[in-house]
């Protein structure tokens, strides 16, 4: 590591009190406007909570659970924790309570941060020796006996801070990079989740990489929407200690359109549903403005596609192609920027596989998506694209001094300073999956003559048909999941004769086309069963068949009546589908499809 990242981040975060009150940290909105928080306000309030926190009795090494969507009260949480020598646990704000009480009760938190009194309830209803919780902290106030404001936190906290002023520094100059950081508790989508244990060398290492490789600091500016108890968040948030770039907090997933054209973010980090979405709303806006928008927009993509392509492989581009894009650029895709702020160097899609069209797309719009790779086993990127090496379809070579190896089966094993220590008290799976310090990380992929890497599909998801070839679901269901009316699909077709598909509608859109097309349904259900969206999907479908080999075609789907839900447990509160649970909730179904 260079000298700079040679220090845990608790180190880093005590020179932010240095830097000119002027300066902005984070960004956030009260509903009313926008206020700024300065790095030496961001650091006094940590220090505040900190102390708050000490007054307690919360001790090094205890764990500290964060209950919360993501907002600065969550990074001020997460940066006072650490700060005493505690241990972050980070769950999910739509976690159910079978999944908190899973998390709580295995970690050991006796303390709990929570966002408001809809999480209090999740946590009220476990029984007493469920919880074990000592202490609860609300960000949001309400009247309740047993919980703590976050007011009456700082409050605390500024008493004991007058009484050892340097207590706090002193507890952030203690932590070891061999010292547990946090456990990150995985989605478990085939059974109960494992607690990841990270260190601070893991976040250092990680950090400093996306510093050499994407040249961000002070001068940029972020819209940060993704949740802190997701690995790629969270690297977000450590990343902004050490980097230094002003992290806006969007006010909701539904505001982000808004908030983009507020904030102009000069980066963003999106999961690729999020893409999806952007995507599917620009193809309805041309399909919606007639036949001259519709051949305006295809000579667009076509010339973007020639830029796109001649810039990827760092070749000459012609002239009179560069003029054409000027004029494309200036016709249809400055509005696709302006939309997104304006002021985007590049974007970066992580999470989940993004499809190669919808890379490519953005791309010839003049808007950068750099795909990564990563677990929270390993502190999120272990592979990414960058701005000065990309190839779309691919997750990037290896990041920083990660070193990367395949299994005879294809599977990706990795050795790096990112990879976590041990999974929390579960030696057994420690040992399974971490051998001789290299990782299993559980995907298949392989790697091109050039060291980019391209993910297949998890291991455990690879169907083998009747006939013995191999599909990879997951790269069928992102190239349906591009077209605007299709919201989730699940492949099935294990030692079956053919593929089938499990198919949800994009509520919206599908609602648009029913009103077009004089459907009378009302209802998701409705809509589901109607012959003239049957015969859409069919179209759909067969136009993605065209496209694949044979035994890789989907030769019957079924129409869901309702989208997959957290609380039904069809997805993680990652929004990963549960492929196990969802063959055996629709067995039936599927069934019938054969």
């Amino acid at each position: 590591m260079s000298n700079k990242f040679k220090r845990t981040i608790t180190e880093v975060f005590l020179e932010s009190r240095q830097k000119p009150p002027t300066q902005v940290a984070m960004r956030y909105s009260d509903g009313k406007g926008w206020h700024d928080i300065s790095w030496p306000e961001y650091f006094k309030k940590t220090e505040l909570v900190a102390g708050g926190l000490v007054q307690l009795g919360v001790q090094r090494g205890d764990r500290v659970a964060i209950l919360s969507n993501t907002r600065y009260h969550w990074a001020i949480a997460d940066l006072a924790i650490l700060g005493i020598g505690a241990v972050t646990v980070p769950i999910y704000q739509n976690s159910t309570p079978e999944d908190v009480k899973y998390i709580l009760k295995d970690s050991g938190a006796k303390t709990a941060f929570i966002e408001d009194q809809s999480q209090w309830i999740k946590i009220q209803n476990l029984k007493s020796d469920e919880r074990e919780l000592e202490n609860i902290i609300s960000f949001n106030s309400f009247n309740d006996p047993h919980v703590w404001s976050w007011e009456k936190l700082l409050k605390s906290g500024e008493a004991f801070v007058k009484e050892k002023p340097h207590h706090f520094e002193d507890e952030c100059k203690k932590n070891k990079f061999e010292d547990m950081a946090t456990i990150v508790y995985t989605s478990g989508t085939t059974g109960s989740p494992k607690g990841v244990v990270l260190a601070y060398s893991c976040i250092a290492t990680e950090c400093e990489d996306i510093k050499v490789n994407f040249n961000l600091g002070d001068q940029d500016s972020t819209l940060t929407f993704l949740p802190f108890a997701h690995i790629f968040g969270r690297v977000e948030l450590w990343a902004n200690i050490y980097l230094g770039w002003k992290m806006c907090f969007a006010e909701s997933i539904d505001r982000i359109a808004f908030n983009l054209k507020e904030i102009k973010p000069t980066f963003m980090m999106a999961v690729p549903r999020i893409f999806e979405k952007i995507y599917g709303r620009i193809q309805s806006q041309v399909e919606s403005g007639g036949k001259v928008k519709q051949k305006l927009f295809t000579w667009a993509k076509k010339v973007g596609a020639q830029v796109s392509h001649a810039k990827m492989n760092n070749e000459e581009i012609p002239l009179s192609v560069l003029l054409e894009y000027r004029l494309a650029y200036n016709l249809i895709f400055s509005k696709i920027n302006k939309g997104l702020g304006g002021q985007l160097k590049f974007m970066v899609s992580g999470g989940a596989p993004l499809a190669k069209e919808i890379a490519e797309f953005f791309h010839a719009s003049g808007i950068l998506i750099l795909e990564g790779y990563g677990l929270t086993e390993t502190t999120a990127a272990i592979t990414v694209n960058t701005p000065y090496r990309y190839r779309f379809g691919t997750v990037g070579p290896a990041l920083g001094e990660t070193q990367l190896k395949f299994a005879e089966d294809g599977e990706i094993l990795v050795k790096s300073g990112k990879v976590f220590k041990e999974y929390f008290k579960d030696p057994e799976s420690t040992s399974a999956n971490l051998q001789d310090g290299w990782f299993r990380t559980g995907d298949i992929g392989e790697s091109d003559k050039d060291g980019f890497l391209r993910i297949t599909d998890r291991k455990k998801d690879l169907i083998k048909t009747a006939g013995g070839k191999i599909v990879a679901p997951q790269k069928l269901e992102n190239l349906l999941k591009t077209n605007k009316y299709i919201n989730q699909v699940v492949i099935y077709g294990d030692k079956m004769k053919y593929l089938v598909a499990l198919v949800t509608l994009n509520e919206s859109e599908i609602r648009a086309f029913a009103k077009e097309n004089d459907i009378a349904a009302t209802t998701l259900e409705g809509l589901a069963k109607d012959p003239k969206i049957n015969q859409l999907v069919s179209e759909i479908i067969r136009d993605k068949n065209s496209k694949l080999a044979s035994f890789e075609t989907i030769k019957h789907f079924q129409i869901l009546p309702a989208e997959f839900t957290i609380e039904r447990g069809e997805i993680t509160p990652s929004l990963k589908v549960k492929r196990k649970f969802l063959s055996e909730k629709y067995h039936d179904v599927i069934m019938t499809l054969y």
